[in-house]
């Protein structure tokens, strides 16, 4: 995996990728159509390619079951996200760019930059452990810092924290939380619930510049909190 040529395929790489990803988000089992609906393909195409990658000992996936990946088939998808993760770090550090638009840029380049070249980046930048929207960067060995984290939309009202995760997946909702001036590292606590599924009423900033604000369950559960004892 240290060359472009010697790696699996990009859409092998990309459907790891986004196993991993799902996993480790903890949202519910990983399901065909989750994996079809993160890469905008149809269920068959994702059927079909769980296929190949269960020949290639990169996930186990029983019919109509959960899909998880092997040892190897984690591997793999750990050495992608650490080109996808500095990648995006380093866009945002050294050019310019916005939180909201470095994950197309990364999506291209992680699969033809070699793994010389990201640990350049990573010594450049000072051996980072996370990326612009807060996701773990895995170190060349493959570990993973593990956070005690829990989205916006589960806390209790009255428990408060530090976001320290936001989802990438969608840039509009980047842009917009950007907008708000929502950001890593900002204090935040979980004021009022508005009944039948309405918005959350949030305290957000320090103590010497609070505000507080309705958040749309959107945005609320794209964001990771840790949260204070």
């Amino acid at each position: 995996m240290g060359t472009p040529s010697n790696r699996p395929s990009t859409s092998v790489e990309d459907y790891v990728k986004v196993i991993y990803d799902l996993q480790e988000r903890g949202s519910g089992p990983v399901t065909i159509s989750r994996v079809a609906e993160r890469l905008a393909v149809s269920n068959s195409s994702v059927s079909g390619m769980l296929r190949k990658l269960g020949e290639l000992d990169l996930v186990d996936h029983e019919r109509y079951g959960a899909v998880h990946l092997t040892p190897t088939g984690t591997k793999v998808a750990l050495a992608v996200l650490r080109r996808h993760r500095l990648i995006e770090l380093y866009l945002v550090e050294a050019l310019g760019y916005s939180w909201d638009e470095v994950h197309d840029e990364a999506e291209i380049l992680e699969h033809v930059v070699s793994d010389q070249f990201v640990d350049r980046i990573a010594d450049h930048l000072g051996d980072p452990t996370v990326d612009p929207h807060g996701d773990p960067i895995p170190t060349r060995d493959g570990e993973v810092v593990e956070r005690d984290t829990r989205l916006l939309s589960e806390l209790d009202t009255g428990v408060h924290g530090v976001i320290v995760r936001v989802n990438d997946s969608d840039p509009d909702l980047l842009r917009y939380l950007a907008d708000q001036h929502i950001s890593i590292g900002m204090q935040v606590e979980l004021v009022e619930r508005q009944p039948f599924g309405g918005p959350l009423v949030v305290r957000l900033g320090s103590q010497d510049e609070q505000r507080v604000q309705s958040l749309g369950v959107g945005a609320a559960d794209a964001l990771w909190i840790a949260a204070h004892p």
